[in-house]
């Protein structure tokens, strides 16, 4: 199956629905207790209403050992990077989605966008503490209201991505719709050419 066609993309977890279930088939009886705190909060808001929740070893939370051990392409893949751009004394946080398969042009487009004088990946400490979420588990759902989402338009246009649960211990399946339609996301052409 390919990643192409959002099928793959479940390689070969147990997914749950982070809503709607009992969370009876879940270790943790409930799906959203695998979740970082914000993450949960945004999911039980209405964010992301079609996320399933899968638990996996936090050890293999980076994107090619996880896509390895558990059989998900990578181009079903999307990954989230927190940037930081900045003009004179403005400081803009903002979240950039591309698919692992690609790398985000944050020195051009992403500045650009943002219209700031320079970008660079924000400080992962920063960001934790700024979130409630744990470097390496990362996502766009349950970010500080005032960060940008950026959603690259591959992502957009997939039919399932696995992207981070705000832990290193989950990843959530959602549309690329849906992650087009969080609070503050637009969808752009964000990789290097």
């Amino acid at each position: 199956m390919s990643g192409a066609d959002g099928h793959g993309a479940r390689g070969n977890l147990d997914w749950a629905p982070a809503l709607g279930s009992s969370g009876a088939d879940s270790p943790a009886g409930d799906p959203l207790a695998l979740l970082a705190a914000p993450v949960a909060a945004a999911l039980r808001a209405g964010q992301a209403p079609s996320a399933e929740v899968g638990e996996i070893d936090p050890g293999l939370a980076d994107t090619a050992e996880f896509c390895e051990r558990y059989e998900v392409p990578l181009e079903a893949s999307a990954n989230c990077v927190i940037v930081l751009g900045r003009r004179g004394e403005a400081r803009t946080h903002a979240a950039v989605m591309v698919l692992a398969t690609d790398r985000a042009d944050v020195n051009k487009r992403v500045r650009k966008h943002l219209d700031a004088r320079k970008t660079s990946f924000a400080d992962q400490d920063e960001v934790e503490e700024a979130t409630g979420m744990t470097s390496g588990g990362i996502t766009p759902v349950g970010l500080p209201e005032s960060w940008p989402i950026l959603v690259d338009e591959r992502v957009a246009a997939a039919p399932l991505v696995v992207i981070g649960g705000g832990t290193r211990g989950a990843k959530l399946l959602v549309p690329g719709a849906e992650l087009a339609s969080l609070p503050g996301a637009e969808v752009l052409d964000l990789i290097v050419d």
